[in-house]
């Protein structure tokens, strides 16, 4: 494999799925619980990093799988965030995805580096991580 090196700093590409549901007449969105620092113990929306050999999509589909356990949800590109101090580790940008969810997919699992994943009333989000608040005002403007 040719490895490539560069004179100057490269931004990490991570991605983050907005998936949303109706229950009871409100409208829910899937959050994680942060298993690791950086905000360990705070809620995110489901994502990751990019994997040299995938496309955004791919990534966003592995990444909701792996950390929720759901799959077979419509998702589409929402938005990309790229503000230079969204991450402490190191410069990432991160493209949105979005879907809907039906009750009979939104049985969710935490898993890989999630310790807990439960849905949310819109209106009565915890603190979030990241810049995820904001993640999440525009993504509620879309819905």
């Amino acid at each position: 494999m040719l490895k490539y090196t560069y004179d100057y700093p490269r931004p990490a590409v991570t991605v983050d799925a907005a998936i949303f549901r109706r229950h009871s007449g409100s409208w829910e969105i899937l959050l994680i619980q942060r298993g690791r620092e950086p905000f360990k113990g705070m809620w995110a929306l489901p994502g990751g990093f990019v994997e040299m050999d995938e496309t955004l999509e791919e990534a966003v589909v592995r990444e909701l799988k792996e950390e929720t356990g759901l799959e077979g949800i419509h998702l589409e590109q929402l938005h990309t965030f790229s503000a230079v101090n969204r991450d402490p580790r190191h410069r990432t940008i991160s493209t949105i995805f979005w879907g809907i969810s039906t009750m009979e997919l939104s049985n969710a699992l935490a898993g890989d580096d999630a310790s807990d994943a439960k849905w949310h009333e819109i209106d009565r989000l915890p603190e979030l991580a990241f810049d995820h608040a904001e993640v999440m005002s525009y993504a509620v403007k879309k819905l």
